[in-house]
């Protein structure tokens, strides 16, 4: 039974997708004011983290995927963070004690996140230069970055 279990949470941290499956399109305004669309990343390997200010590992793993961006970001890689608190200051909040380089994204409707359903926090869909999701992860552990870097590097190699 225990073995089963531990299957089963093995799988869900880790979803891949076929190679013909879609990211849905979305625009959100960004920490800079701006509107951003992911449909203008195509052509860049685009890791999308649905996170919130009470989320424990949520705040572990900014500064994981900080140092992801930054180390692919000159082979076509970028990490948008999406906030989904629906209060804009509460993300700020958090933002003003673990600055990151990347682009974060206010979701306060859950729009966004309903698209993509997000059950869990965090929730990380890594998206190939073609526009679709090929892999999924629930939640976050110390050591999922690992996981994440083995997928970037793949689908910048593709």
């Amino acid at each position: 039974m225990r073995t089963i279990t531990l299957i089963g949470l093995l799988l869900i941290s880790q979803l891949s997708f076929a190679a013909d499956t879609p990211a849905p399109d979305f625009t959100l305004k960004s920490t800079a004011g701006k509107n951003l669309r992911l449909s203008e990343m195509r052509g860049q390997v685009v890791l999308v983290n649905f996170w919130a200010s009470w989320c424990g590992p949520c705040r572990q793993e900014m500064p994981l995927l900080d140092d992801l961006h930054n180390k692919y970001s000159k082979l076509g890689f970028t990490v948008l963070g999406v906030n989904v608190d629906k209060s804009q200051a509460a993300a700020d909040k958090i933002l003003k004690d673990i600055p990151v380089t990347f682009p974060v994204l206010y979701d306060p409707k859950g729009t966004v996140s309903q698209q993509y359903n997000v059950s869990a926090m965090p929730t990380t869909i890594i998206i190939d230069r073609n526009g679709n999701m090929r892999y999924s992860h629930k939640g976050f552990k110390p050591g999922y970055e690992d996981k994440y870097a083995t997928n970037i590097k793949a689908l910048i190699r593709e």
